[in-house]
């Protein structure tokens, strides 16, 4: 089997039940940047991976959530009603709760929250927070999506958690590497 197909070459592309739509459509925008964010957990793998001392327990978390996200993908790819959608795991509240337990659990090893923080520090903990802000992209890409189709009620919610669960990934990163964190300092008038 060849890996291209030609299918795409005028700008479509096909949804899961046979749809085809604009490679620009709202829904592939938003399961792409799904995927991009995927691919940013992978580099952040890649640096936890060549630390000093990698983080084992990170790295597990991390490929839990690539595999999610493959899920989440494949949700956001196939339109609500498409007879195809019985294939398929849906994202639910069991998943979002599953990712706050997570947050929870990381929250543990991170400084306590007193504002915002620079992104950045260790590699890994850089690209966490870079995957956060594409988090954060995919959001508002469903929200766009959701004003123009039917999208699952928690899909939405389980990218504001991952964010979330990004954000505090990055910060224990840094914590677990004796890396400070720097601290917004709002610019005082004058």
């Amino acid at each position: 089997m060849k890996l291209y197909t030609r299918t795409g070459d005028k700008g479509s592309t096909g949804l899961y039940g046979a749809d085809r739509v604009s490679k620009a459509h709202a829904r592939v925008e938003a399961y792409g940047t799904v995927d991009e964010l995927n691919s940013v957990l992978g580099l952040a793998r890649a640096h936890n991976a060549r630390e000093a001392q990698p983080d084992a327990a990170l790295d597990s978390d991390l490929e839990y959530l690539q595999n999610a996200l493959f899920d989440l993908g494949a949700d956001l790819a196939t339109r609500q009603d498409s007879p195809y959608a019985k294939n398929l795991s849906r994202i639910d509240a069991e998943d979002a709760a599953f990712l706050e337990a997570m947050i929870d659990r990381y929250q543990e090893g991170a400084p306590p929250f007193t504002g915002f923080v620079h992104p950045g520090g260790t590699p890994t903990a850089a690209a966490l927070h870079v995957a956060r802000t594409v988090a954060r992209r995919a959001e508002r890409e469903v929200i766009r999506l959701a004003a123009e189709e039917e999208v699952g009620e928690h899909v939405q919610i389980y990218l504001n958690r991952v964010s979330d669960l990004l954000f505090v990934m990055a910060r224990a990163a840094n914590q677990a590497a004796g890396m400070n964190e720097q601290a917004w300092t709002v610019k005082k008038r004058r």
